[in-house]
């Protein structure tokens, strides 16, 4: 007998195989969408009965709303090669007398300044004062109620991590606010106006570009930490006021403002503050100190060459740059408290800060207008003379050359190398600003004076 094959329960199990093969990535997404469905219901709950995101909100709001109205947009005009040039920077209101602190890079070489405060007012300011080696300026307005002084952190310790946000008007965009962390303290780097920092500069995250120079750094509870300096690129890590944010910014610390800003409303030359020693750093992580100058507050407070010095008023020191900044930032008369370890000893050692030298001051200014201008002098019988200009350099493009002795600058009289280079440094001209110079030369033995222009690109 002939067997009858049947295929249809095979037939039917593939059928179904088929269908549920096809069915079964649809239920399984079915399934996934209504778990993440259940997930997102499930965190959105979890928001609305959570507020810390929405404190935090508030808080950086509150930041915002308690410092702005100290902060102004500061328009520079300037003339210069028969142009008239204008330039943007910022500033915040030092207190009740009308004086505004911005960077001295910003307003060096103005002919014209205007400020403009968060009320859209606008109201014409002139310069009291500038210390171009800490890069600060001191304007001034007239008094009146919109003024409000910013809140000050004085005393307060910063630490690496502290949340910081930054004030200004980056490429003009004014009133602008930023926010970051310390990334570092006792930094070095070099200011727009040809100085490497004479303080320990703060070293951020926030977004600073240019325009935002002058503005300010505060902390979670809007008081003042240091000013918008300078920041670090790709192409120039040591500190520019150009280019764009890398991530890598610099701030003068407010201890450095304090102590510079009321000798400068004061009419004082700003002076930092004096130790009297000669350091260098240890392979132990702390700044040797190589030898106490006679005489000096160092000698006095009973330092002695081999020192290791660990810490100055409270702040760690492991690089001679770090102690250098804390002394230049503290005012002549102030105690620095210095932590101190003598071979297996630990000594604290108050030191009462005296005023810097006027020659190592002249040692910066003479080191600015060489790297800036091109330009080296050096005292002669006759007065400052000119030793040797750099190849294509603002002072060689003046004209100056090798023998020329220097009378005057921007019209002051000058006797010594030292006081030409300072005064040559106070006139704005490494800023941008043109400044005449008198000189006097020798041709065919006679004396001839005459007044050269010196210009810098910055």
């Amino acid at each position: 007998m002939r067997r009858i094959v049947s295929f249809g329960p095979a037939f039917v199990v593939l059928v179904s195989a088929g269908v549920v093969t096809l069915a079964l990535p649809d239920m399984v997404r079915r399934i996934a969408s209504e778990q993440t469905r259940a997930t997102v219901q499930l965190a959105q709950q979890s928001l609305d009965s959570d507020d810390v995101l929405e404190r935090l909100n508030r808080a950086v709001r509150n930041v915002a709303v308690s410092v702005e109205p100290s902060v102004v947009h500061i328009q520079v005009e300037a003339d210069r090669d028969d142009t008239r040039r204008f330039s943007s920077g910022s500033g915040w209101v030092f207190d009740s007398q009308g004086h505004i602190i911005t960077n001295a890079h910003v307003v060096a070489a103005a002919t014209q300044i205007r400020v403009q405060f968060a009320d859209a007012r606008v109201v014409n300011a002139t310069v009291v004062g500038m210390d171009l080696t800490g890069d600060i300026a001191v304007l001034r307005v007239e008094p009146g109620p919109h003024l409000i002084p910013l809140r000050r952190a004085t005393g307060v310790r910063l630490t690496k991590g502290d949340r910081v946000f930054a004030f200004g008007s980056p490429f003009n965009f004014k009133f602008s606010m930023s926010e970051g962390v310390v990334s570092a303290l006792g930094r070095s780097a070099r200011t727009a106006t040809g100085f490497v920092s004479p303080a320990n500069f703060i070293q951020t995250d926030a977004a600073v570009n240019p325009g935002n120079s002058g503005g300010p750094l505060v902390d979670v509870r809007g008081r003042l930490v240091g000013m918008n300096v300078a920041i670090a690129t790709a192409q120039d890590t040591q500190g520019t006021s150009e280019g764009q944010s890398a991530g890598i910014s610099f701030a003068i610390p407010l201890a450095a403002i304090e102590s510079r800003v009321p000798q400068i409303i004061a009419g004082q030359p700003p002076v930092g503050g004096y130790i009297g020693i000669f350091f260098g750093e240890d392979e132990r992580g702390t700044v040797r100190v190589g030898r106490v100058v006679p005489d000096s507050p160092a000698a006095a407070a009973g330092l002695k060459a081999g020192d290791q010095i660990t810490a100055a008023s409270g702040q760690p020191v492991r690089e001679a740059d770090q102690l250098r900044g804390v002394i230049n930032s503290a005012s002549p008369g102030d105690t620095l408290e210095l932590q101190v370890l003598r071979g297996d000893e630990s000594l604290s050692i108050a030191v009462t800060l005296g005023a810097m030298p006027r020659d190592l001051a002249a040692r910066q200014y003479n080191q600015a207008i060489r790297d800036e201008l091109g330009l080296m002098l050096r005292d002669s019988q006759s007065g400052p003379s000119v030793v040797f200009t750099v190849p294509g350099s603002p002072a060689a493009a003046a004209g100056l050359t090798s023998g020329m002795r220097l009378r005057s600058v921007a019209g002051k009289e000058v006797s010594t190398a030292d006081a030409a280079a300072e005064a040559l440094v106070a006139s704005g001209v490494i800023l941008g600003k043109p400044v005449d110079v008198e000189i006097t030369e020798t041709i065919d033995d006679k004396p001839r004076t005459r007044t050269l222009s010196i210009r810098n690109d910055p």
